[in-house]
């Protein structure tokens, strides 16, 4: 795929991990951090959390909250990169490393979700 014709997809890849990280990943942690074990609600048992997290539904929301920040840390990383200091010249080992991570990444958030 020409440089051109990718660049949009990176950008909303970048936007949607914004959106996760900003909305979703905070509740996450206010509600296993802090609710739960200040208010004293049960959590639920080790089979009621795998019996949740094995339907089909629950999967892609773990995928998307999982993957979705990789790509808006590569494409953070890498304008950092770029602008902040001025290694434009670096431009293939810097995509591959940041967007190789964040689908590596992606992988692994998808082989441990296949197998649960």
């Amino acid at each position: 795929m020409a440089r051109r014709q990718l660049e949009p997809f990176l950008w909303a890849l970048f936007s949607a991990g914004g959106v996760v990280a900003a909305l979703f990943i905070p509740v996450h942690l206010f509600l296993w951090g802090v609710a739960v074990p200040v208010t004293g609600i049960t959590p639920p048992s080790y089979a009621a959390a795998l019996a949740a997290a094995q339907h089909p539904a629950a999967r892609l929301y773990l995928l998307a909250i999982c993957s979705l920040p990789l790509f808006h840390w590569a494409h953070r990383f890498r304008y950092t990169l770029y602008d902040g200091l001025q290694v434009k010249h670096l431009n293939e080992i810097i995509n591959t490393f940041c967007y190789g991570g964040a689908i590596a990444g992606t992988a692994a958030a998808v082989y441990l979700l296949w197998r649960i």
